[in-house]
């Protein structure tokens, strides 16, 4: 008998009442549709998803540990905000991250690596095809954090982990800046990605990694100094 089978069914339900409410928030802080700094209030969400307040808890404790929630000192709770004044030392660590994974994907990446890399580029175009932004932001990662276990540095591969998890929000700042019609030309860069991590050219991969980190920074950087034009708060 298995372990799912031999749970109570409160369980079961408290679960999936807790992978309902994490997945609905999460989207909606990626979304933006829950701005950085608003407030969230577990009587609510017990309200409006029509659950007891402990998979409510749950849910924000999994979501605190992505740095999407902040709890304040008075145990009230809110939507993380975004910091922008220290944006610039972000982009330098996600910039160097980019550089340094794919260079080294290219020099001990196996077989089965470009496989898996592949299977991702694929993943993220459909999305880009059906211009999905949060898919775009999932299937980016993916493709990003398999190239970066490709170049078998656990260390580099936890914190560019941590890094693209930090500027989930930022990504979908950049999808919003092309109305989620993301120009093809970034696919077919991570096209050419791919093709310098399999002919092992390291100096090519660190090259095109970090044109396709840098137009990204760029992009945002504009998106900052036009500030008023967002719909969050800077």
């Amino acid at each position: 008998m298995t372990e799912s089978e031999t749970s109570a069914p409160g369980e079961r339900r408290r679960g999936s009442g807790v992978k309902l409410v994490y997945d609905v928030l999460r989207d909606e802080i990626l979304d933006l549709v829950l701005p950085p700094g608003s407030p969230v209030d577990e009587v609510q969400l017990a309200e409006r998803f029509g659950m007891s307040r402990t998979p409510i808890r749950e849910a924000l404790v999994r979501l605190s540990g992505e740095g999407l929630i902040d709890t304040l000192p008075n145990r009230s709770t809110m939507v993380a905000s975004i910091d922008f004044l220290n944006m610039h030392t972000y982009f330098d660590a996600l910039v160097l991250m980019y550089r340094v994974t794919t260079q080294l994907a290219a020099k001990y990446h196996r077989p089965e690596d470009l496989v898996t890399i592949c299977e991702h580029q694929a993943a993220f175009s459909r999305a880009v095809g059906a211009q999905d932004a949060l898919a775009m932001i999932a299937t980016n990662a993916d493709f990003h954090l398999a190239i970066a276990e490709a170049g078998r540095n656990a260390y580099f591969t936890a914190l560019f982990k941590r890094l693209l998890d930090e500027g989930r929000r930022i990504l979908r700042l950049y999808y919003q800046s092309y109305e989620d019609r993301l120009p093809r030309r970034f696919v077919e860069e991570h096209d050419e990605i791919i093709a310098a991590i399999e002919a092992r050219d390291e100096a090519a991969a660190e090259k095109l990694s970090r044109e396709h980190a840098r137009q990204i920074v760029l992009q945002v950087q504009k998106l900052m100094v036009r500030g008023d034009s967002l719909d969050i708060r800077l």
